[in-house]
């Protein structure tokens, strides 16, 4: 009966309330990502030394790469999971979400050993200072020990959505970042551990979150399975899930290697510079990161449907889900844009760190209006299983488009054209992907 009323917001919700049911879950799970960013930088920036916020700085992008590896299994999985449901395949369902577990754990593994053979290069390769190699090589040491976990979390924080867990879906990232937010002020400053805390923090954080989704499926309540027994990589189950899954992810792992590359370029400007970009970028992620809750929300929804061919609900949910992301991520922005020198101030003390950042945000924040609309585009994608889009629009923001803005830009207007390349990247990306989505869903429903 549970399974049953879990999938009632997919067949026969009035769509506001279906889309709702789905993304304030999603949105809120996000805010709990944001939140524990913030906090790590903010335990960190109460130890009044910049050089610290430098160095998680220069080291967030190597761990999101884990989370960008799990966001494989998890996006993909869930694409292709959402549209075995709708289709009435549960077996083949239950096979995807358990060959997601047990990848997850191989890669997750061989991901943490090079990591750590490697991390002298890695440091070299981000940017790293005399003054924060040792900060960024101590929090990367410790967080790759729980490299396994991040993958799983970020993997089954998507893929029970697809059955219609949103709520646990939610407390599961909730509970790992609220704990990893709880435990910052007591490692970093109650300990003075400093970033070596707030890298024990975040391990202990993600064991957690995993513990949870694992302990889900461990008590029998899901459809779905992670036992060995129902792996498999037969009738296509790897490759769909990663058609899906790599393109989605390369938008997480293009972030990470645009951000060294742009770390890189930046601290020709120097240390201060690289802490004002952080903190800038933490700023904007108040909207992203609500903007990918929505995104994440109505994916299962859309996906079911397309599974499913029911096509009036597919635009009545797209339609409403456009407006919702645009009015939604527009008063995020304006709020931003109001509070920057307060939110900055909360993180960093030192002035020439602190005018970086203030100046550097409200270049960041000039696209970030559109984010929702950005989100709900490529989810609708990735929900129709168009791969091929998601890959370009993918490879495009933070790749092929960004990268070269990045250096066309520097040598134009030297720190702030490296900061101008991100709202460049985010026009034309948007662009693309709504020429993409209008061939996509022309091409998907006459088939249909």
């Amino acid at each position: 009966m549970e399974r049953k009323k879990s999938l009632d917001a997919f067949n026969n919700m009035p769509v506001p309330q279906a889309v709702m049911k789905n993304v304030i879950p999603a949105m809120v799970a996000m805010l709990m990502v944001l939140i524990y960013n913030l906090a790590d930088t903010f335990f960190i920036g109460q130890t009044h030394n910049a050089y610290q916020i430098a160095a998680v700085s220069l080291a967030t992008p190597v761990f999101l790469m884990f989370m960008a590896v799990g966001t494989i299994f998890g996006i993909g999985g869930t694409s292709v999971i959402s549209r075995a449901v709708g289709e009435g395949k549960a077996e083949y369902a239950k096979k995807v979400c358990a060959f997601c577990m047990w990848a997850c754990i191989l890669v997750g593994i061989v991901m943490s050993v090079l990591l750590l053979i490697g991390m002298d290069s890695i440091l070299l390769l981000i940017g790293a200072s005399e003054d924060t190699w040792e900060y960024a090589g101590s929090y990367l040491t410790i967080v790759s020990c729980s490299g396994v976990f991040v993958l799983i979390s970020n993997c089954y924080s998507n893929i029970l959505r697809a059955e219609g867990q949103a709520t646990r879906a939610m407390v599961g990232q909730v509970i790992g970042n609220l704990l990893n937010v709880i435990l910052d002020p007591i490692m970093i400053l109650g300990f003075d551990w400093n970033i070596t805390g707030a890298a024990i923090a975040t391990v202990i954080g993600n064991i957690t979150a995993a513990t949870y989704y694992i302990a889900y499926f461990l008590r029998g309540k899901s459809s779905l399975s992670i036992r060995i027994r129902d792996f498999s990589v037969k009738n296509k189950i790897c490759s769909n899930v990663l058609a899906i899954g790599i393109p989605a992810s390369l938008a997480s792992v293009l972030m990470s290697i645009s951000q060294m590359i742009m770390n890189g370029l930046m601290a020709g400007y120097g240390d201060m510079a690289i802490a004002g970009i952080g903190v800038a970028m933490k700023v904007t992620m108040i909207t992203g990161m609500v903007a990918m809750g929505i995104g994440q929300g109505i994916q299962p929804l859309l996906g079911y449907c397309v599974g499913a061919k029911t096509w009036e609900r597919y635009r009545k949910i797209m339609r409403f889900s456009m407006w919702f992301a645009f009015l939604l991520s527009l008063a995020m922005t304006v709020f931003c844009y109001i509070f920057t020198n307060q939110i900055v101030s909360v993180f960093l003390t030192e002035e020439s760190a602190f005018d970086y950042a203030v100046q550097f945000a409200r270049i960041l924040l000039s696209t970030s209006p559109l984010f929702g609309v950005f989100y709900v585009l490529t989810n609708a994608l990735q929900a129709m299983g168009a791969a091929v889009s998601s890959l370009i629009i993918n490879l495009s923001r933070q790749g092929l488009i960004y990268i070269p803005s990045l250096f066309i830009l520097k040598a134009v207007l030297n720190a702030t054209g490296l900061v101008w390349a991100q709202p460049v990247a985010d026009i034309l990306s948007i662009g693309l992907a709504a020429g993409l989505y209008v061939i996509t869903f022309r091409k998907t429903s006459q088939k249909a």
